[in-house]
């Protein structure tokens, strides 16, 4: 198989053995594969692999078919179209990955969008619904509301109800937001002029949230999945007190292999049923070819994009 390693803080493409899954893994081979933060934090040595993953092949999510599976997996994977999130190693034309991990892709959906898809919307619904626990009629603000996670969070919220304040810099993103579910798109620079929230899903960093926080109201949850734009804030706690809020993080890669399968149930759980339908749909930027990976990379850090970069691999 052909991976895509890091060397040196830059990426280089080398020919390893094709592994053979484990009894509880699959082998899957790779259509399409999303670019993620973290895989940027990575190439530049700032963000390791868990100890559990492919140490120097960044990747978070793809999409592909199963060709193999272990010996004590029940259920018949093999010819399968699948995406799932793995700790690292998508980058690459073959991946391993947890069986119990898996979600089938529906008929619907390309592999393009499906590269895209798992990372974003569990680390999405994760936030939003298990910590949050977002409600109907609830306010919501979701700052980076462009990005890949940011997009789908929009949905996923307005999907259970919520009243959904996007925030985005760029103005010609508004119509799309509107159209995936945001009751309001405004400007960073508006934040202050809204009506109290009661979530606040901070993607973009510490710069948003010191200026989201006051905006939130009694009772109200702030969770930070993004630092993006800083990671040392500023916070008056009086306010956090006065109004009984509550501020947490997470980060998705580092989740045990337990805690990553019910994370992904609980998607597979609420959300299947709006992704057969059509009704959540991942917003593809850019498409590059596996071998023009570098090129994704610096896409993916260019401004004013709106939803996923994805590496269509061979097929």
């Amino acid at each position: 198989m052909i991976v895509a390693a890091i060397v040196d803080n830059a990426l280089r493409f080398d020919e390893r053995p094709t592994p053979d899954p484990g009894p509880r893994d699959v082998l899957v081979a790779v259509h399409a594969a999303g670019i993620n933060a973290a895989d940027r934090l990575q190439v530049a040595g700032h963000y390791p692999a868990p100890p559990d993953s492919v140490a120097d092949v960044p990747g978070l999510e793809f999409a592909g078919v199963v060709i193999s599976q272990g010996s004590d997996i029940q259920e018949h994977w093999v010819g399968r179209r699948v995406t799932s999130i793995v700790g690292g190693g998508a980058h690459a034309t073959h991946c391993l990955v947890a069986a119990e991990h898996l979600l089938e892709i529906p008929p619907s959906m390309s592999d393009l969008e499906a590269g895209g898809f798992s990372e974003a919307v569990v680390t999405a619904h994760d936030a939003l619904v298990t910590q949050a626990r977002v409600n109907d009629g609830e306010r919501v603000l979701i700052s980076g509301a462009s990005g890949g996670v940011g997009h789908l969070a929009v949905q996923i919220a307005a999907l259970r109800g919520a009243h959904v304040t996007a925030v985005t810099r760029h103005a010609d993103h508004h119509d799309t937001l509107r159209d995936l579910g945001a009751a309001e798109v405004i400007d960073v620079t508006d934040v202050n002029d809204i009506d109290p929230v009661d979530v606040i899903l901070e993607l973009v960093g510490a710069p948003h949230l010191e200026q989201a926080l006051p905006r939130l109201g009694a009772g109200g949850r702030a969770v930070v999945i993004g630092v993006g734009a800083g990671r040392q804030a500023s916070l008056d706690l009086r306010h956090l007190m006065g109004t009984r809020a509550t501020l947490t993080g997470s980060t998705l890669r580092w989740r045990p292999r337990e805690e990553k399968y019910h994370a992904i149930e609980a998607v597979r759980r609420d959300l299947r049923t709006h992704w057969i339908n059509g009704d959540l749909r991942v917003r593809v930027a850019d498409a590059l070819p596996f071998e023009e990976i570098t090129r994704a990379y610096d896409d993916f850090a260019r401004p004013g994009k709106f939803g996923k970069v994805v590496l269509e691999m061979a097929s």
